[in-house]
């Protein structure tokens, strides 16, 4: 696919778009990059999307270096693609880290936001013993160690491609700056996205994997990011770990598509 590019203040923001009809922008978690969809999107361009899948800043073919990469920032390069597309308002569908960004991004422009979607939010800070730190630590400094890191968030099951992903990504995590754009992404930053959450007045799916290995209590986690908004849904996806869209994007299309009719009306 073609790859488009935003200009953002000193760097740019890459993204693809795919289909016809409503726009739903995905944005990835830390260290990967947009072909973490891979597997979602030709389901939803088939059900009648518009998709751009972004390289949120510092990863995939986005630039590095830039100042900051806290989730305010990220939400407003979602904007910049939305206005960039002209074919907005969009749906923001983030995973892990970017389902933070979304939020801010749904209040800070909400006549460009129909809807949202968190999937794997971190509601809290996780808390970790000093050896996870130091192991924490590691990882985040090493595209090889967080390659095998990344591999331990499918529990049950992985694409057929899921190997030949890890490999292009720790690819792209060696190039200069990634990994400090990875570290960056879950800098703690103020104000946290859950303050802004009750200021949202658009629908919110939120969606967790019923395996996660990154939560004590993926259901709990889940409940308690739907307790913050006005209106909101949470959903399981059943025998999934950090990532639904990848292990299980039938299910996960299933709950989006029917999220989508809602936030557009069709």
């Amino acid at each position: 696919m073609t790859t488009s590019r935003v200009r953002r203040g000193g760097g740019h923001i890459a993204y693809e778009v795919q289909g016809e009809g409503p726009l739903v922008v995905l944005a990835h978690g830390m260290g990967e990059n947009r072909a973490s969809f891979r597997h979602l999107v030709p389901l939803l361009v088939a059900a009648g999307h518009r998709v751009a899948s972004v390289d949120i800043r510092g990863h995939g073919e986005s630039s590095v270096g830039w100042s900051t990469y806290a989730p305010a920032e990220v939400g407003a390069d979602l904007l910049a693609v939305v206005r960039d597309i002209d074919a907005g308002p969009a749906v923001l569908v983030g995973s892990s880290s970017s389902a933070a960004a979304v939020v801010f991004a749904a209040t800070d422009a909400p006549e460009l936001v129909s809807g949202l979607v968190q999937i794997g939010a971190f509601v809290g800070q996780p808390k970790l013993n000093p050896l996870l730190r130091l192991a924490r630590g590691a990882v985040l400094r090493s595209p090889r160690l967080f390659g095998m890191f990344h591999r331990t968030l499918f529990p049950v099951h992985r694409p057929d491609d899921d190997a030949a992903y890890r490999r292009s990504m720790v690819t792209n995590l060696r190039e200069p700056g990634r990994m400090a754009a990875t570290r960056g992404v879950i800098a703690p930053a103020e104000p946290h996205w859950t303050t802004r959450a009750p200021r949202v007045r658009q629908p919110v799916l939120v969606l967790m994997g019923a395996k996660d290995p990154d939560f004590p209590d993926p259901g709990a986690e889940a409940r308690a990011a739907r307790r913050l908004y006005r209106l909101a849904e949470a959903r399981m996806v059943e025998e999934s770990g950090h990532y639904p869209h990848a292990d299980r994007p039938q299910r996960t299309a299933e709950e989006l598509i029917g999220f989508l009719a809602v936030c557009t009306g069709a």
